[in-house]
This record gives structure tokens, sequence and C-alpha cells, in this order.
């Protein structure tokens, strides 16, 4: 058995914990480790406080979405929002993004040749390395880190065809003794 669901929230601060109470409350019923359910929730809180914070000014940035799903022993959150995304992830697509990070063979001398070669670089993580954590002082900056630190895969992209950055994260599950939803 799995379980999924998906909220359409406005932006607004009072919508995390309404993510994170749902998150619980599923958790709790599943019969998900109390510890693991912590460790995602406040992933989670991050995330939506993220879309909060950088989820866009326009009527399309006015409300974000966020995705869980349990299957088996692995449970996948993601958020969704419709702000200026990351700079250097790629788009949902797999288009390497606005960095341009495919390269190109030179021209040859001479007349231009008819066919264009262009190869592709190889795809990549964004961001390609783990978020560094904010300065001790700094009110801001350790969202990202702190999911990264929480749960067991982060993935970080643009939405495809639109503006927007999605989150995802996947953490293994553990079970409480007599858990309904148990992998076997």
């Amino acid at each position: 058995m799995s379980i999924w669901w998906s909220l359409h929230l406005r932006r607004e601060a009072a919508s995390v914990p309404l993510a994170r109470r749902l998150l619980l409350g599923t958790m709790e019923a599943a019969g998900v480790d109390p510890e693991i359910s912590h460790d995602l929730s406040l992933a989670l809180t991050e995330a939506c406080a993220n879309a909060v914070e950088h989820g866009g000014a326009d009527e399309a940035g006015r409300h974000y979405r966020v995705t869980a799903y349990i299957d088996g022993d692995t449970c996948r959150i993601e958020v969704t929002d419709s702000g200026p995304g990351f700079l250097d992830a790629p788009a949902a697509d797999g288009d390497p993004g606005p960095a341009g990070l495919s390269s190109r063979l030179p021209e040859p001398a001479g007349p231009p040749a008819e066919l264009e070669v262009r190869v592709p670089a190889p795809p990549r993580a964004s961001p390609p390395r783990r978020c560094p954590p904010a300065p001790v002082h700094a009110e801001h900056g350790r969202g990202l880190f702190l999911i990264e630190a929480l749960t067991d895969h982060v993935r970080y992209r643009n939405r495809s065809g639109c503006s927007g950055a999605v989150v995802s994260f996947d953490k293994i599950l553990k079970w409480r003794e007599g858990a309904l939803l148990k992998a076997s």
C-alpha cells in the first residue's frame, strides 16, 4: 500500500504549519518512526518557508504546491513554487538551463559547415555541491543546508516552461512495531 497527497497552498506563513501537521498526521497514522517523521517535517517546514519567502511576487506566485508520497520504505516530498527559480539549476525537462552548460565544437576554418555539431555536457545535479551552512550570526540561509542534512537525497531544479523552483527530497523510512504500511 502507498499514500500520496498534494496541497495547493497560499504563500502565507500560516500555510507552513498546515503542511507540516498534515505530514506528521499521515506518518503517525501509517506507523512511521517518530524520529524519521520529525526529520521530514523539519525538512518540509524549511522547503515551505523558502517557497513562501521566494515563491514569486505576481499573481501566479501567490500559491505553491506540496506533494508527499509514501511508497514502500521511502517518503518523497516535493515543494514547487512560481518564483525566479535557482540560478544554476537545470530545467525539469533536462535543459541545462541559462548557464549554457553545453559546449560547442569550434567552427572549422574556411566556408561555413552545413552541419553544426554540439557536444552536450554530461548531466549534473544542481547545485553541484552540498549547500554550505550560513554564517553563524546570519538570520537566513540555513534552509537548504538543513534539508540536505535531514534527508537521504535532495534534488533542486527549475520548472520546465515557466518560472519556479522545485525542491524534492527522499528519506528511507523506519517503522514502529505494528505499522499499517510497513513494507514487506
